[in-house]
């Protein structure tokens, strides 16, 4: 092991007040883009989770896995489209969801942050019916948009979140849920980070992606904004792109919900996470109530 450099040791003094701030409290972190698919990135990444549950804080993971999920059905030759932005899920497809989810995409996270210790516990949100789904409601133009077995959340059932986090556990879950009746829904990871934060009265909503944050004036402008009201963020979201616009709608419901903040993070970079929380300058767009 490297001996700590001043920066190194410095770089520890200045987390500490907001170590001190967050310790006891939950957030809720949406891993995807980049961050789940670069190896160098799913390592920081554990990282970062190892240390926010050593410090204390209550850190919860969801996670989607959309790039995985189109490999495995291109080695299978199964088809598949996207509508409105997002993927039409069938009954051929959705257990082709549940397989890379659940047993790739999650276990994958699950052993990177078990390497530290026993730390990291995976799930669906099928599991003691965290994640009480209803069929998405997408609409393009005025007309609903039909994407089969793609659901929403309709109710959040936190107990298995709330046994684990007093286990001094980190739950990583798969965005993926069932409704009353047993049926099988995939939902996006985003939203379902946001409705979790939200019933957990999460303190903070981290969503990591593949852009620096929310530009208002792209490609005219590359500014990023730093810090955006829920008010403001209303008025933006109809001109958002259609890989953007979940991400931040999720944040606004977010903030809405309780939750205290909700940043889109660069997830192409080294511990976004940490550097979020920990510094005072953050990364990416932050909406506030």
């Amino acid at each position: 092991m490297n001996a700590p450099t001043p920066s190194h040791i410095q770089a520890l003094v200045d987390a500490l007040p907001w170590v001190e701030r967050y310790s006891g409290q939950t957030i809720v972190v949406k891993y995807g883009g980049n961050a789940m698919i670069d190896n160098t990135l799913k390592r920081a990444f554990a990282d970062d989770m190892v240390f926010l549950r050593r410090c204390g804080i209550k850190v919860v993971v969801v996670h989607g896995g959309g790039p995985q999920i189109s490999d495995m059905m291109r080695r299978l030759g199964v088809d598949f489209e996207f509508r409105a932005g997002r993927r039409v899920t069938t009954e051929e497809s959705i257990d082709i969801v549940r397989m890379v989810l659940v047993g790739q995409v999650g276990r994958e996270l699950v052993n990177l942050v078990n390497s530290h210790g026993p730390l990291a516990v995976g799930m669906s949100g099928e599991d003691a019916g965290l994640f009480v789904a209803r069929p998405a409601t997408v609409r393009v133009d005025g007309e609903d948009v039909d994407l089969g077995l793609v659901g929403e959340v309709a109710e959040v059932r936190p107990a298995a979140i709330y046994d684990l986090i007093e286990a001094g556990r980190v739950p990583i879950v798969a965005g993926i849920g069932a409704d009353p009746a047993g049926v099988i829904y995939n939902i996006n990871a985003d939203s379902a980070a946001s409705a979790l934060a939200q019933r957990l009265k999460a303190d903070r909503l981290v969503v990591l992606t593949d852009v620096e944050g929310l530009f208002l004036d792209w490609p005219a402008s590359t500014a990023i904004v730093p810090k955006i009201s829920a008010a403001e963020l209303d008025v933006v979201i109809p001109t958002l792109t259609a890989g953007m616009r979940p991400k931040m709608e999720a944040c606004l419901d977010a903030v809405r919900g309780g939750v205290h903040r909700a940043t889109v993070t660069d997830g192409r970079v080294p511990h976004a996470v940490l550097q979020e929380l920990f510094t005072n300058s953050g990364l990416g767009t932050m909406v506030t109530p």
